[in-house]
């Protein structure tokens, strides 16, 4: 597996993570407990040492579960997972918006280790910014975490670039997390610079547009009422009947590569900086496989400027999440 270093951070991981939100139902019924783990076992298996998670996820469930399946190979794997939200520590019930005083922060590193069962966390995020704490707060509650060892290094997620400034400059940032794909390239404007020239990391998550890009998925595809898709504007059914033409186009090029759309559609980030680490989730081993093949396509220069001007003549229909959720980043 090819390794990647997460800016100047010194964290080098696996050239492609593994995103285990989905296992727990996001995209409809959570995964078999035994399937999850045989699946993050495979992934390890087969080269991937990054593993992104959250306390949100479950909440806590998913934690729980990583912490479980890489438990025979700790020391070999990268974890990563975040704070931030308002959840209820012993019910694990949701309350309403964020909360990253760094009391809290403190609190929930302490439970994460426990769940993942491990002596430190590698990388762990901010999930949200949160508007009544000041990031440097954030930043000095995390700082406080690294030097007392129980955090390596310090992410944020969904940040805008004075946040990300103001918060490198108290505790150097090793990564920033946000959407990223063909279907989204909202970073490239000013947060892919703004990392480049501070030296941090790009972690993409939804690489493959949740599920969009694969080519799987079309104007007639109808998602259980558990799939959170259902609340997506971009996955509407008129804006994804007028989103085909992105799909066909993936499909061009993977036809013309011998390769899957899901595999283009990864490979075409990956040449895009070398810091970058896109982290795709799947439920089934046939896929894993499929998006780790990505790192065998090659995309020559000629094919990236030829999918660049086909992008430059679409217009892509409907936003990236629900605005209630959209309010929640900092972007």
């Amino acid at each position: 597996m090819l390794k990647r270093k997460l800016g100047n951070s010194g964290l080098e991981v696996s050239a492609l993570g593994l995103g285990c939100m989905g296992l727990g139902g996001v995209y409809g019924p959570a995964t078999d407990k035994a399937a999850a783990i045989g699946l993050i076992r495979a992934a390890f298996d087969a080269g991937v040492n990054f593993f992104d998670t959250a306390e949100a996820y479950g909440p806590f469930a998913n934690e729980q579960l990583l912490g479980e399946a890489l438990a025979p190979v700790r020391k070999q794997a990268v974890i990563a997972t975040k704070f931030g939200f308002n959840i209820d520590p012993t019910t694990g019930a949701r309350g309403a918006g964020v909360n990253s005083r760094p009391a809290h922060i403190k609190a929930v590193a302490e439970a994460a280790l426990k769940r993942l069962g491990i002596e430190a966390i590698d990388l762990f995020y901010q999930h949200r910014v949160d508007p009544n704490v000041p990031i440097e707060d954030v930043a000095g509650a995390v700082k406080d975490l690294i030097q007392a060892g129980k955090v390596k290094h310090f992410g944020l997620s969904e940040a805008a670039v004075e946040t990300i400034r103001r918060a490198h400059a108290v505790q150097p940032l090793a990564a920033v997390q946000s959407e990223y794909s063909l279907w989204w390239r909202g970073p490239e404007a000013q947060l892919l610079p703004a990392l480049e020239a501070l030296g941090i990391g790009f972690v993409p998550f939804s690489p493959l547009g949740a599920g969009f890009l694969t080519g799987k998925i079309d104007g007639t595809t109808s998602f259980g009422s558990s799939d959170f898709r259902t609340l997506v504007p971009r996955f509407a059914p008129a804006a994804l009947q007028a989103n085909m033409a992105l799909v066909e186009m993936v499909r061009a090029v993977a036809k013309r590569k011998g390769a899957t759309p899901a595999q283009i559609a990864l490979a075409w980030l990956l040449p895009q900086k070398p810091w970058i680490v896109p982290i795709p989730g799947t439920t089934q081993l046939q896929r894993l496989h499929e998006n780790l093949g990505a790192l065998t396509v090659e995309l020559t220069a000629a094919d990236l400027s030829e999918i660049d001007a086909a992008l430059s003549r679409m217009t892509l229909e409907g936003a990236r999440l629900p605005e209630a959720v959209l309010k929640m980043t900092g972007l």
